[in-house]
């Protein structure tokens, strides 16, 4: 009897230790079982940061409106000429998780290839993922457009297109870290109507 009780104590014994054996096994599978879990995570979220945060992209520079506050012109064929003063809207928006300083610049407004008028920009901020919308004013004339050109036939119809051009030069800064240089170009075509003294049909690219 005796003998009986010794064997089962000691198979008591055997199965406790593999039991805990086991359940050390479990244990150190589900701590790796965290620890590949919290590896992949970790790597999505990495990826998705130098996807997005990471990723710098060119900010855009447009012109979102202009009012004429002066215009005069004549058809006259010997001398056809034009004066005009604008109050321009101009946005540089920056999709970036950090801000973009940009420089100085100017915007040329170009009629038939030739330039005849030119706005200052001043440097400044676009905040992290904002919009800065800044007003600039721009007198044009055509003193500078030859005689044989078609702004006589184009004054006569009431309508003139131009196009403003610029390209704004900066640097986006990350975490007050990482700095990449970065560039918005402009390119907006526009008609000024001489009748109704606006501007319609603008497309900026």
């Amino acid at each position: 009897m005796a003998e009986q009780n010794y064997q089962q104590r000691k198979l008591d014994v055997e199965s406790a230790a593999e039991l805990s054996k086991e359940l050390k096994r479990k244990k150190r599978m589900k701590l790796f079982a965290y620890a590949a879990a919290f590896a992949i995570f970790q790597t999505i979220v990495i990826l998705v940061f130098s996807l997005s945060v990471m990723r710098i992209k060119n900010p855009k520079f447009r012109v979102r409106s202009i009012t004429v506050e002066d215009l005069t012109h004549t058809s006259a064929p010997n001398s056809p000429s034009f004066n005009m003063k604008f109050n321009a809207e101009v946005a540089v928006k920056n999709t970036n998780f950090g801000h973009f300083k940009f420089d100085n610049t100017t915007i040329s407004f170009d009629y038939g290839g030739v330039q005849v008028g030119e706005a200052f920009v001043a440097k400044g901020r676009a905040k992290a993922r904002s919009t800065k919308k800044m007003n600039v004013t721009v007198e044009l004339n055509s003193n500078n457009i030859l005689d044989n050109s078609n702004l006589g036939s184009d004054i006569s119809s009431g309508l003139l297109t131009m196009i403003s051009r610029s390209k704004l030069s900066g640097k986006v800064l990350l975490m007050k870290l990482i700095k990449k240089k970065k560039s918005a170009e402009m390119s907006c075509t526009m008609t000024v109507n001489l009748v109704s003294r606006a501007i319609q049909d603008m497309k900026c690219q």
